[in-house]
C-alpha cells in the first residue's frame, strides 16, 4: 500500500477536475482566447498540479519514509533520499 492510497479517490478527483482544466486550455486556445486568459488558466492548472504533488510528498513522507525508518535506519536513509530527489526534481519544475 502506498501513502496515498487511503485518499486514491480524492486524489482521482483533483486530476480529473485538472484534466478538464486542461482540456479548457486548449478549447481556449483552439478559440483564439486573448492570452493572458489562456495564461491565467495555465497559471491556475500549474497551481492545482503543485498542490496535489505536495500532498503526495506528505502522503509519502508519513507513510512510505516512516515505515522504511522504523524497518531498518538504511532503508529510512534510501526512502529520505529519494523523497529529497523527488522534492528537488519538484522545485526545479
Amino acid at each position: 500500500m502506498h501513502g496515498y492510497t487511503p485518499n486514491k479517490d480524492d486524489y482521482a478527483k483533483r486530476m480529473r477536475r485538472i484534466e478538464g482544466q486542461v482540456r479548457g486550455i486548449a478549447r481556449m486556445i483552439d478559440e483564439d482566447v486573448y492570452c493572458i486568459d489562456v495564461l491565467t488558466q495555465v497559471a491556475a492548472v500549474t497551481k492545482a498540479l503543485q498542490s496535489v504533488s505536495i500532498a503526495l510528498v506528505e502522503d509519502h513522507l508519513g507513510h512510505c519514509v516512516v515505515d522504511a525508518a522504523r524497518t531498518s535506519p538504511e532503508e529510512g536513509e534510501a526512502k529520505v533520499k529519494e523523497a529529497a530527489d523527488a522534492i528537488a526534481r519538484l522545485v526545479r519544475s
